[in-house]
């Protein structure tokens, strides 16, 4: 079920057009993505790292330069521990390299996800305080960890909390009071009080802002090098952890993916040769999609230390065989995943009735590291809120991933009576529970879900109505300054009605695409397929009757048909054509 929906946002898109040389198109894109002020077009369009926020505006980052400070200058041993995903991964890494860069004593610890679980836990502290640790640094993790890190300040450790999450809450009266853990600093833009300007920053950039601060306290001479060594891995994170691309996380990405190309990182470097990526041409869906998942594979059916070692080897041999095993494990998690979704769906039909509107999915068999992928993958499927749910070494694991009506995380705290663990925020979660209590969270969170049938739909976000006949190639190559393309500024989408589809031609491998050609007004124009070919077939021959979907592809015919579509340049061997990519379809 899809609603198609035309944003109708608001503004002078000409003035717009003539002051930054833009076509009114384009202004109009721009304004669908929230910009309502010339100040942000033009940040937009062209910020600068000179536009991104002083470190200095988190609240905590004073306080915690000052214990780092001071632990370098007394020789104190510091520990950083970090998390088992991409932005755990990247934190940890461009943390301690900079510590070390800067004099400290520092070492890296990553919790094991079967062993250890998510963050802080008490096996870790004790594990430092055996080691002589003086300060434990958090990087994506620490907010909720309030025991572990008093059980530190027991032991005589210092604790410096960087994270990003949701910080935990209890309610009283009515109203919500933030459960901060005592450390001797606190730095989380999300903790009240904080006067950060933009909010929805990761795990790595907030480890980059203290970077940044300590520089500068420091009066480090290597700083702006090292700034630009470690941004790479500030936008990798940025992407991975699902962050909006707006506003100084677009800048952070765009100038980061412009530092791959001359990426002094030997770890970097190799994993991009065993993907096949050329480092000039890396964007951010590579960083999503091929490098990304790579990282993500060793803490998901290994340890996460793999990962950290590759980013950490110190020559290209070194690198090229760590790279090469952990693109081995990645090809693995990928069967390993694909196996998981089928055994869901295969549950989920079984049962023969519709899903319940929060679906929670017990997956024994399913190695605990790929439910949260499943849960997405799922999610994008049937387009409501889905935990996965596997049997663990110790009691059931799970992650949730959600949809936009629907807060994960606030949801999750009225039923927390349930979890012996959780955390997150509104699209995602992660948790650990009893198996006897997953029937009753199951009944309790759909009890208690707030959702409505129409939360269930499919929401396609039209950019510009505009009929295929206008469309570019100089329309094509001025959308690549809206790059690069993420969660908050998506590819642009345009629409037209009552095309006539008039014939089209089966190609890829397999046949599996198409290339179509479509009339309107006279004018024909070819457009790509890429999505699910025999479900588009069936629902032309649903409307214009059987064998109407083979004798397109044979002698053709005259099918009246609406799209959304998306324009892009295709570029090969030197030449440059326009592409139109068909996204959504129905028949008339």
């Amino acid at each position: 079920m899809e609603k198609w929906m035309v944003a109708a946002k608001r503004a002078d898109f000409d003035d717009w057009s003539k002051q930054f040389g833009i076509s009114p198109v384009l202004a109009r894109i721009i304004r669908n993505r929230d910009i309502t002020s010339p100040q942000e077009v033009e940040k937009f369009l062209r910020g600068g790292l000179q536009d991104c926020y002083s470190p200095w505006l988190l609240k905590g980052m004073e306080q915690a330069v000052a214990v780092i400070v001071e632990c370098i200058a007394k020789g104190v041993k510091i520990r950083v521990i970090g998390d088992y995903d991409v932005d755990g991964i990247c934190s940890s890494y461009l943390l301690t390299r900079a510590l070390r860069e800067m004099g400290a004593a520092v070492d890296t610890a990553i919790p094991h996800r079967i062993r250890d679980g998510y963050g802080l836990n008490d096996g870790l502290i004790e594990e430092a305080h055996k080691d002589g640790i003086g300060l434990i640094v958090t990087c994506d993790n620490g907010i909720a960890a309030g025991p572990q890190i008093a059980l530190a300040g027991e032991l005589g450790m210092r604790v410096v909390v960087t994270d990003h999450h949701e910080v935990p809450y209890a309610e009283e009266d009515g109203q919500r009071r933030q459960q901060l853990p005592e450390a001797e600093a606190v730095i989380d833009p999300k903790q009240e009080g904080c006067s950060y300007p933009w909010k929805d920053i990761c795990g790595a950039v907030v480890a980059y802002k203290l970077v940044q601060a300590l520089g500068e306290r420091m009066a480090f001479e290597g700083k702006s090098g090292l700034l630009k060594a470690l941004l790479p891995f500030a936008a990798m994170a940025t992407v991975c952890d699902v962050m909006e691309l707006k506003d100084e996380n677009r800048i952070l990405v765009r100038e980061g993916l412009k530092c791959f190309g001359c990426c002094g990182n030997p770890g970097l470097r190799a994993l991009m040769e065993v993907n096949g990526l050329d480092p000039e041409g890396v964007s951010a869906y590579h960083l999503g999609f091929v490098l990304g998942p790579c990282l993500n594979a060793t803490g998901r059916l290994d340890t996460a230390l793999r990962a950290l070692q590759l980013l950490e080897a110190g020559d290209q041999t070194e690198a090229m065989n760590a790279a090469r095993e952990l693109k081995e494990l990645n090809d693995s998690r990928k069967n390993m995943t694909l196996q998981g979704v089928e055994a869901a769906i295969r549950q989920l039909e079984a049962s023969g009735n519709e899903p319940d509107p929060v679906m929670v999915i017990y997956l024994p068999q399913v190695h605990e590291s790929l439910a949260g992928i499943i849960a997405g993958r799922l999610k994008e499927k049937y387009h409501h809120p889905v935990f996965v749910l596997t049997k663990g070494e110790e009691g059931i694991k799970g992650s949730g991933r959600s949809i936009e009506s629907y807060h994960m995380y606030d949801a999750m705290t009225r039923v927390k009576q349930y979890f012996t663990k959780f955390g997150g925020h509104k699209m995602a979660a992660g948790l650990s529970m009893k198996e006897e209590d997953v029937e009753p969270l199951r009944q309790a969170l759909n009890a208690d879900c707030r959702l409505k049938q129409e939360d269930f739909a499919v929401q396609v976000h039209i950019d510009v109505p505009m009929p295929v006949s206008y469309a570019s190639i100089d329309l094509a190559r001025e959308l690549e300054k809206l790059e690069p393309y993420g969660v908050g500024n998506p590819r642009p989408l345009f629409a037209q009605k009552g095309l006539r589809l008039i014939g089209g031609r089966r190609i890829g491998a397999r046949g599996q695409y198409a290339r179509l050609t479509v009339e309107a007004e006279t004018v024909r124009r070819e457009m790509m397929f890429f999505g699910n070919l025999e479900d588009f077939c069936s629902r032309l021959e649903e409307r214009y009757g059987s064998g109407s979907g083979e004798r397109l592809f044979t002698v053709g015919g005259n099918y009246e048909m609406s799209v959304t579509y998306q324009l892009g340049v295709n570029r090969y061997r030197g030449r440059e054509e326009l592409q139109l990519l068909i996204q959504n379809f129905f028949f008339v």
